[in-house]
């Protein structure tokens, strides 16, 4: 097995600075961006990667769909999938349905720090209102019904400067702090405060096992790889995945099959090889497991789930 350090790294999941904001990756210059700072970028982008900052993030999506990683929760996104992480919360939305061409808009991103809004609150009460939100978004906050209005707020905030844009950021976090159609996502927040190195060890390992699904990857032989007892390892990884490496594995893998069967009409059988299930009994508790029904009942629900009106596929 070849080793992790010779795998290509894109860029490694720190703190974003002058690289992942440049504007021309679609960031507000920083002469002119403030406390409050607006983003938009397509898909493929370099900033779409396992990564964290210390800034809050509302990220909506406006087009594509594909899976989300926000601290230990793995799930589906769509168009208007609207989530607010904490600092230090690590994130990646990795769309599955790109055309060649790519897509020129995916994400419309607000980010901002916390420790003003915390020293202001102290003497100004009326943004006390916005402290419970921002409690809740250290685990991951997805909204729903926002698509709209979220929209608008980010208009308004990009088209806007100075307390303009303060007062119209103000409106829209009033609004989502009284919003009660939400879940929490992370169940507990990932622990960002080991060196660049293990960081970098763990993107190449979440990487590895979201491309290549159908390999067999051990414990035993990540832990060899990098030198480490796989208790050790064990102790690592869920550190910094909130899982243990099989669950975390296991739930990448029906992740992926949720996403082909809610997307292609191939066989349940195949989808479970396809995803590197080798046993049916396996794969059918294992779903049912993480996401309370069979794939043939998931299927069924799925079908109207991104405004698909055609039969559910073959079943056997």
């Amino acid at each position: 097995m070849s080793s992790l350090h010779a795998l290509p790294r894109l860029t490694k999941p720190e703190l974003e600075h002058a690289y992942s904001r440049s504007p021309e990756l679609g960031y507000e210059s920083p002469d002119t961006a403030g406390f409050i700072c607006c983003l938009s970028h397509g898909f493929p982008t370099p900033l779409a990667r396992w990564h964290y900052h210390d800034e809050y993030e509302l990220h909506l999506i406006t087009a594509s769909s594909g899976k989300v990683f926000v601290g230990d929760w793995i799930g589906q996104f769509a168009p208007g999938q609207l989530v607010l992480t904490g600092p230090r919360l690590p994130h990646n939305w990795i769309s599955m349905d790109v055309p060649e061409a790519g897509y020129p808009e995916r994400d419309l991103v607000v980010q901002f720090p916390h420790q003003p809004l915390v020293e202001a609150s102290q003497g100004i009460p009326e943004l006390r209102e916005v402290m419970p939100l921002l409690e809740r978004a250290r685990h991951g906050i997805e909204f729903f019904g926002l698509q709209a209005q979220a929209t608008a707020h980010w208009q308004r905030i990009k088209s806007t400067q100075g307390l303009a844009r303060f007062a119209a950021f103000c409106e829209w976090m009033g609004e989502l702090a009284r919003c009660t159609d939400y879940r929490l996502l992370s169940s507990a927040q990932l622990q960002s405060e080991d060196s660049d190195t293990q960081l970098a060890q763990i993107n190449d390992i979440v990487s590895r096992i979201t491309d290549h699904l159908a390999e067999p990857l051990s414990a035993a032989d990540l832990a060899q790889e990098l030198g480490m007892t796989e208790s050790r390892f064990s102790r690592f990884f869920r550190r910094a995945t909130g899982n243990t490496f099989t669950d975390f594995v296991n739930l990448v893998r029906v992740n992926r099959a949720c996403q082909l069967l809610m997307e292609t009409d191939r066989y349940i059988t195949h989808i479970a090889y396809d995803v590197g299930f080798n046993n049916m009994a396996n794969f059918n508790r294992r779903f049912l497991d993480i996401k309370g029904m069979t794939p043939r009942e998931y299927r069924k629900q799925g079908v109207g789930r991104f405004g698909k009106t055609a039969a559910p596929g073959p079943t056997a």
